[in-house]
């Protein structure tokens, strides 16, 4: 059996490239909101009402639930929590 290499974890679970590249952005927002969360010491239920969504929603947030969440979502939530959401887009060379 031939060893593959993949330029990330979201590119050996998803053959799709433009699914990949969606699920590794809603991985870093949901790990830069998580950091976040935690590093304030709030309750889910503060933090509910902070972000603008129930407890149950944090708690599936804090749990890495990311097939719940969209990008969209995940930006609204860190607006709310007072994040500057700057997006950084670089090209793979094999592909052009």
């Amino acid at each position: 059996m031939k060893k593959r290499r993949f330029e990330s974890v979201w590119n050996a679970i998803e053959d799709d490239a433009r699914e990949a590249a969606n699920l590794r952005a809603r991985s870093d927002l949901m790990i830069a909101l998580q950091e976040h969360l935690r590093a304030t010491k709030l309750t889910q239920a503060r933090a509910a009402k902070l972000l603008g969504v129930t407890q149950p929603r944090v708690s599936d947030l804090m749990r890495g639930k990311i097939d719940l969440f969209s990008l969209e979502t995940l930006i609204d939530m860190l607006a709310r929590a007072g994040a500057h959401v700057k997006l950084s887009v670089h090209f793979n060379k094999r592909a052009a």
